[in-house]
């Protein structure tokens, strides 16, 4: 029988027939994963809590033609209710979730994994503004992908910075010289925030003010809808959300 297994972390359900769910999964070795969970909405299931959006599972699959079939199930992380429970924590989980099916869909890692359920799992316990998790997710998921923001250089011509115009169709700081007219300026404490939360910072990134981080939030959102070619559709629910 045609069986794998993979840790997943459930992106977002689907409903299919009168119990059915398709489930779509980002999983740390297969990548993006779409399989049909049988009978999990009906209240006798074992399965169904375990395969809600932002549970982190291990999980058996039966390779089908067109989607798989979840045989079994075993939780790894139980973020979702933490999360569901806290409107900025969901909203930002929701983003950070559709981010991930996007860049699924060209390609995903064992990196692309860690980095979703380590966000997740510090959105589930609090441990940073919801929206500075997802800024930092969002800039560190895209650079994965080879999409790293240029935040010293000029991201058009190379010219060294500091640089103070930030064009996300050309890739991040420009120079005055690539900069088109209209472009946005930045302050130089945006450009720092924006260096933690690639990095990681997060003594720097808590301390920011909120007119900072409020900043650095609006570019990275930008950025993020530009190269992933459509608009996140839960950006809209997040923003001003800290």
């Amino acid at each position: 029988m045609p069986t794998y297994r993979d840790e997943v972390v459930v992106l977002r359900t689907h409903k299919l027939g009168e119990a059915d769910r398709i489930v779509t999964m980002l999983g740390r070795r297969q990548g993006k994963i779409r399989a049909v969970a049988k009978g999990v909405r009906r209240t006798s299931s074992r399965l169904g809590a375990r395969l809600e959006p932002f549970m982190v599972a291990d999980v058996q699959f039966y390779k089908g033609r067109s989607l798989d079939i979840v045989q079994q199930a075993d939780s790894l992380g139980t973020y979702g209710a933490d999360i569901a429970a806290d409107y900025d924590r969901y909203v930002a989980a929701s983003a950070m979730a559709e981010t991930a099916d996007r860049l699924g869909d060209a390609e995903a890692s064992a990196s692309h994994y860690l980095l979703l359920v380590g966000g997740l799992r510090a959105l589930s316990q609090g441990e940073h503004a919801a929206r500075s998790i997802l800024d930092s997710y969002l800039l560190r998921a895209l650079a994965l992908s080879g999409w790293a923001p240029g935040l010293d250089e000029c991201a058009r011509c190379g010219a060294p910075g500091p640089h103070r115009s930030f064009v996300a169709q050309a890739g991040g700081m420009v120079c005055s010289s690539c900069a088109p007219v209209g472009s946005a300026r930045v302050e130089e404490d945006t450009t720092v925030q924006l260096r933690a939360l690639l990095s990681g910072d997060w003594t720097h990134v808590d301390a920011a003010p909120a007119r900072t981080s409020a900043a650095a939030s609006g570019l990275i959102a930008a950025y993020a809808q530009w190269h992933l070619e459509r608009g996140i559709r839960s950006l809209s629910h997040v923003e001003g959300a800290r």
